[in-house]
């Protein structure tokens, strides 16, 4: 079974609002969502993203302990279905991810190896559109994705 790329809602939002929702498709062809997620997002999602059921739901219950039902529900996927790709933004979900064996990216990343691969020239484009949203970058952490996609300040 080929590795899944499960997205929480944020990086969906993000996305969607700067209009590079696609970036995730010509990136990874298909992303994976859950219903919650799906729910939380209220968008209507291009074919390309394709909605599975959590099946380990007590497991889902155990993570909403911790985090919100979104970030849960992706997780609780990705632990019962194999090792996958999990984008997630927020710090608290990539922690507990982090913990139990996932590998994670966020948005960031994905626009990142996007840009190392070659699917787009340069991030700054993107990192100046998220700017003008309520999604918050520090300055830190933009210094760090223009040095891993090879860019200047």
């Amino acid at each position: 079974m080929p590795k899944l790329i499960i997205s929480d809602t944020s990086c969906l939002i993000i996305l969607s609002i700067i209009g590079e929702l696609d970036l995730l498709r010509r990136l990874y062809k298909t992303v994976t969502i859950t219903q919650d997620i799906l729910l939380e997002y209220g968008e209507i999602v291009p074919d390309w993203i394709e909605v599975q059921q959590v099946k380990d739901s007590y497991s889902q219950q155990l993570l909403e302990m911790q985090i919100n039902k979104g970030e849960a529900s992706a997780i609780a996927l990705a632990l019962s279905s194999g090792k996958h790709i999990l984008i997630l933004d927020d710090c608290k979900a990539r922690k507990v991810a982090e913990r139990l064996g996932l590998t994670v990216t966020g948005t960031l990343g994905v626009i990142i190896k996007a840009k190392n691969t070659g699917i787009v020239s340069s991030i700054k484009p993107y990192l100046f559109k998220i700017k003008g949203t309520n999604f918050r970058i520090s300055e830190e952490l933009e210094q760090i994705a223009l040095k891993e996609a090879n860019e200047k300040h």
